[in-house]
C-alpha cells in the first residue's frame, strides 16, 4: 500500500507540467552552462587585448568625431604585432589614419606603449578567404563574396 502511494507521487511528479525541468534543472530542457575562458588562452591577456581595443575604438572616435565615415574599419592588433620594429609599426598606423585631419602623433605613441605589453595571439585570429592580410575583414568578405 505504502509503495503504492509512493508510486502514485513520483508519477504525479513526473507528469506535472509545472514541474518539468530538463536537465541541470533548467526549465524546458534547456541545459544551463556556465561560461568560461579555456587554458589555452590567458585570462590576463585576453583582458588586456579587449582594454586596448577599447581604448583604440574610443580614441578613433575622438580622432575622427564628425568624420566617422573616414574613420579605418580595424586597427589589427596582431598585424602590428608581428611587426619587427616600433618604426614599421609607426609607420602601418600612420597609414591607417592617413584621412585623420586631427594629429595622431600621440595616439600612435600611446600605442606603441601599449602594444609591447601584448603578444600574438594566432588563434584568435582568423583566416581571410582571398589569403590577402592587409584587408579588413569586411574588406576581405566584400572582395570574396559572389558577384
Amino acid at each position: 500500500m505504502a509503495a503504492q502511494r509512493l508510486g502514485k507521487r513520483v508519477l504525479s511528479k513526473l507528469q506535472a507540467p509545472s514541474r518539468a525541468r530538463g536537465p541541470g534543472g533548467s526549465p524546458g530542457g534547456l541545459q544551463k552552462r556556465h561560461a568560461r575562458v579555456t587554458v589555452k588562452y590567458d585570462r590576463r591577456e585576453l583582458q588586456r587585448r579587449l582594454d586596448v581595443e577599447k581604448w583604440i575604438d574610443g580614441r578613433l572616435e575622438e580622432l575622427y568625431r564628425g568624420r566617422e565615415a573616414d574613420m579605418p574599419d580595424e586597427v589589427n592588433i596582431d598585424e602590428l604585432l608581428e611587426l619587427e620594429s616600433d618604426e614599421d609599426r609607426s609607420r602601418k598606423i600612420q597609414g591607417l589614419l592617413k584621412s585623420c585631419t586631427n594629429p595622431t602623433e600621440d595616439f600612435v605613441q600611446e600605442l606603441l606603449v601599449k602594444l609591447r605589453g601584448l603578444h600574438k595571439q594566432p588563434g584568435l585570429r582568423q583566416p581571410s578567404p582571398s589569403g590577402d592580410r592587409s584587408l579588413s575583414p569586411l574588406q576581405d568578405r566584400a572582395r570574396t563574396a559572389p558577384p
